[in-house]
């Protein structure tokens, strides 16, 4: 993670990360590049057929593929394939991710949303 005022080249972030994705044992690697109180910015990538495990969603998120396609998977059958340059709002129900293809993302997310912050 750098400073706040630094800029990230995503295009860099991505290929280095996948890289050390499709060296992994699991094949999968993520990066934080931004923590800005609530917010964070992580990097994430996945070979092809690797996947995330279902997990809760937090608050607010987001997921932008920068590489590739990927699949988010829902318990409700409500399922979403992306490609590269897609950005999608993640709904607030338990999912997964699955890498059709070596694949590189951005997530979003905000961890905690105060009272009266919506404007």
């Amino acid at each position: 993670m750098t400073s706040p005022s630094a800029p990230h080249d995503l295009n860099t972030a991505a290929d280095d990360i996948l890289q050390t994705a499709l060296q992994s044992e699991h094949g999968r690697h993520a990066e934080l590049l931004v923590l800005d109180g609530h917010l964070r910015q992580t990097v994430i990538a996945l070979a092809s057929g690797s996947r995330l495990s279902d997990h809760n969603a937090p608050p607010a998120a987001t997921l932008q593929v920068l590489r590739g396609a990927i699949e988010v998977t829902t318990d409700s059958g409500s399922d979403a394939r992306l490609t590269q340059g897609q950005l999608s709002q993640l709904t607030k129900e338990r999912h997964g991710v699955l890498a059709l293809e070596d694949s590189v993302f951005l997530l979003t997310t905000v961890t905690s949303v105060e009272e009266g912050s919506h404007g």
